[in-house]
């Protein structure tokens, strides 16, 4: 893996930028969902299993990912869905 490269002060996110944050003290790879100068509503992997979490850390925390992560990557659909109840 590359070492993670800390993003100038003014850099903000988007939706899709490849990251790394940390968990528990592990830098887990993520995909940001949206953010501000503040903060980033990150998707990512908490384990080396297929299931994601979703969180909001500070911008400070975020750095950006070069790496590709292959069952990270490859679900970059950020259309939002909702629920219809049958019947």
């Amino acid at each position: 893996m590359s070492a993670p490269t800390r993003p100038a002060e003014s850099q903000t996110f988007s939706p899709g930028d490849r990251v790394w944050i940390p968990k528990s003290g592990v830098r887990r790879a993520g995909i940001v969902v949206c953010s501000s100068p503040d903060a980033a509503t990150v998707r990512y992997r908490p384990t080396e299993g297929r299931g994601t979490g979703v969180d909001t850390v500070t911008a400070e925390d975020v750095t950006t990912r070069s790496d590709a992560d292959p069952l990270l990557d490859s679900t970059l659909d950020f259309t939002l869905s909702r629920r219809i109840p049958i019947g």
